[in-house]
Formats: structure tokens, C-alpha cells, sequence
């Protein structure tokens, strides 16, 4: 593929620097320009509002209150769990307590187990980023849940504190669920603070590998947007059903819609 050219800068603009075009295509630190052997200011202190915002994420807690209330006035089952790390500190330090449920949540769990095991199980967790979660995830789950077949039980919706990806293999286990889904917040960059990734898991159960899972990430408006995603999500979902098996085994050759104008 050849790779486009900026265009001509205008000849009547002798400081015009075509560059500075890029800029339009990319939120990535592209053509920030200099002065001398260094960053211009507005750059450096871009850079420094953009690392706050990325700690900041990190340590921003999940309102599950707020996410469970938009659940419920959707009328979607839900229950709270939280895993085996006791707060934020401990999370960051520990990710292996971030991958297992706490004794109550445990049980929790198995006393909601459904009589007919769930097509699919979603979690909604924070992970390093509950500014995602909270921002992305209820709308990307409002644009899939239409996108599945009507024949599929869908199970409660688990809104997950302190979670890493694969906590999603134990809640899976526990309802019984043939796929779980996890939307989970991102590692924050330095280009969005608020990125959300999907995980996909067939028949969830403690010690799946990430080689066993399908990733879709930087789902966001000014990433993936929520139909994209959502389309992709369900043709995944369909696929990991009927082979019976996601991750390595399981490749993704939807055909992405085109975009709206």
C-alpha cells in the first residue's frame, strides 16, 4: 500500500507546516514540533495532563451502585461480586488475587446458578481502568444484546470490583455458562484514559489460558465504536458456539461494516 503524502502546504503560508496535518488522522503524539533541542510548552504540558489522566484511571473507583441502578431500570438481572484483592493497593500489587473470587462472591455465585446453563454470561469489571467500564460498557452491551440469537439465554449481567480477565473463568464456571464475556477497562495510555477490551471465553473455567480467549480492544467512539464492536462481538460469539472452542482456534473474518457517510 503506498502511503499517503501530506498535502502541499499553502505557498502563502510561509510558517505552515504540512505536518501538522497528520495530526487530524491520529490521536498519537505525531508533529509536535519544537523549540530548538526541545518540546515546545503546550506539547510538555499536554504530555503531563494526558500521564495524569492515565494514573488517574488507574486508581478511579468503579460506581457499581450507579451500574447496577442502570441495570435494574433497564429491567437486565445483575448481581455485584467483588475478588479476592481487598481494595485498590493490594490489586495493583497482587494481579493473582485479581483473578480469583472472594469466599462470598464465591457463593454468591453458586446460589445463582440458572437450571439451564447461559449461552452467554456478560461481566462488566473494572480492571485498570473503571473510567472505561463505566463510560463504554452499558452502551456496548445495550448495541450486542440485540445482535445475539433470540433462542440464547442470556445470564445476569455480573458487575465485577478488583477484577482481572481471568476472573471471568471462575464466574463463568459458577453459572454454569457455555461463553463468558468480559468488558473489562484497558491499561490506560497516553492517548485514551478510557479504553474498554472485550474477552471472550468458551466454556469458562478456572486455568483457561489467554491463548484460549478472543480480544477485541479500544472500544470507544474515538477507537472501535460500540456497533463495530458489537457486530464483531456477535459474529465471534456465533463462532465460538458452533465450533465449539474461541481464542487461537477461533478467527475472526467478519466483514466490518463500512462507516456511516
Amino acid at each position: 500500500m503506498t502511503a499517503r503524502r501530506p498535502p502541499p502546504a499553502d505557498p502563502a503560508n510561509t510558517d505552515a507546516d504540512p505536518w501538522q496535518r497528520l495530526r487530524q488522522f491520529t490521536r498519537a503524539r505525531v508533529a509536535l514540533g519544537r523549540t530548538g533541542h526541545s518540546q515546545t510548552t503546550d506539547a510538555v504540558l499536554a504530555f503531563g495532563l494526558a500521564h495524569a489522566q492515565a494514573r488517574d484511571a488507574v486508581h478511579l473507583p468503579l460506581d457499581v451502585g450507579a451500574v447496577t441502578a442502570a441495570l435494574d431500570a433497564a429491567g437486565v438481572p445483575n448481581l455485584a461480586v467483588h475478588s479476592a484483592a481487598p481494595d485498590r493497593a493490594h490489586y495493583l500489587r497482587r494481579p493473582d488475587l485479581g483473578r480469583r473470587l472472594d469466599d462470598a462472591s464465591r457463593a454468591r455465585l453458586a446460589a445463582a446458578r440458572p437450571g439451564e446453563a447461559p449461552d452467554v454470561v456478560f461481566v462488566v469489571a473494572d480492571g485498570l481502568s473503571a473510567l472505561a467500564t463505566q463510560t463504554h460498557a452499558l452502551p456496548l452491551l445495550d448495541a450486542t444484546r440485540p445482535r445475539l440469537p433470540l433462542t440464547w439465554r442470556i445470564g445476569p449481567v455480573v458487575v465485577a470490583e478488583q477484577s482481572r480477565v481471568a476472573l471471568g473463568d471462575e464466574i463463568g464456571e459458577l453459572l454454569g455458562a457455555r461463553q463468558v464475556v468480559m468488558l473489562i477497562g484497558e491499561r490506560p495510555g497516553l492517548s485514551s484514559p478510557d479504553s474498554l477490551g472485550i474477552y471472550l471465553t468458551h466454556a469458562p473455567r478456572t486455568g483457561r489460558t489467554d491463548a484460549e480467549r478472543n480480544c477485541i480492544s479500544n472500544v470507544r467512539p474515538e477507537g472501535l465504536p460500540y456497533a463495530q464492536a458489537a457486530d464483531r462481538l456477535a459474529f465471534l460469539l456465533r463462532g465460538a458456539a458452533a465450533l465449539g472452542r474461541s481464542g487461537v482456534d477461533l478467527k475472526d473474518d467478519s466483514v466490518p461494516a463500512l462507516p456511516e457517510g
